[in-house]
């Protein structure tokens, strides 16, 4: 039984044909795309369940995939950068990206980081673990409809964004390290890169503090990681 599709977008053949094989080994539908107009075709016809997607592509790049992907649907997308490419990395998690994965890469963590993926952007909550409604003076964190208020206005979150406040809320005054969070919002420990927590902490403090260089709400606890101040 087939778990899951997957889009793999790279215009290395290479690349393509190695995590393809590995992917189709534990169970998933495999399609490919060597370049960012073929990528964009698969994703409308096919509608697959993850995107696997290089940043370097032929006729259209990347991150102009990824937004146009993400203009009308949620559909998880890890991104496949080089060493060199550090900034786009960042720019692609902060428009909202679930992963990145920098080559060269063991295609097992690939699938792993896969599997990670999916399973988050699935899973339901227990009985025990009904998402409740945070409020915290003006701003209001709204676990069931995955939504948060402040001062009455809707906030724009990323997927990723909301988890992470949500999780840093819902445990005002405990500080969690970088590694923590990666393991407990990103669902997997990621070898010591931390450099997605501060890009989506960067990217909340913009959204929800009033002067995001002296935040009140998302403190930084120097030397340890984060911790949310009710």
């Amino acid at each position: 039984m087939v778990d899951a599709r997957v889009l793999v977008v790279d215009d290395e053949p290479m690349v393509r044909d190695v995590l393809a094989r590995y992917l189709e080994q534990e169970g998933f539908a495999v399609s490919t795309a060597a370049d960012g107009q073929e990528a964009l075709s698969a994703f409308e016809a096919e509608h697959p369940d993850l995107v696997l997607l290089d940043l370097m592509l032929p006729r259209i790049d990347g991150l102009e995939v990824f937004q146009r992907m993400r203009s009308g649907a949620t559909t998880p997308v890890i991104m496949l950068t080089a060493k060199g490419e550090e900034a786009d990395r960042v720019v692609g998690l902060e428009l909202g990206a679930d992963d990145y994965v920098t080559k060269p890469f063991s295609p097992r963590e690939v699938v792993a980081r896969v599997r990670a993926v999916l399973r988050r952007s699935t899973e339901r909550p227990s009985i025990d673990d009904v998402p409740r409604t945070l409020t915290f003076g003006d701003l209001v964190i709204d676990g069931g409809r995955r939504e948060a208020r402040l001062r009455d206005e809707p906030v724009k979150l990323t997927r990723k964004e909301f988890d992470l406040l949500y999780h840093l809320a819902s445990q005002p005054g405990v500080t969690f390290s970088r590694t923590r969070l990666l393991e407990e919002v990103w669902d997997f420990a990621w070898d010591g890169d931390a450099a997605t927590v501060t890009v989506h902490v960067r990217r909340l403090r913009e959204k929800i503090e009033d002067d995001p260089s002296d935040p009140a709400r998302l403190i930084t606890v120097w030397g340890v990681g984060y911790r949310f101040e009710p």
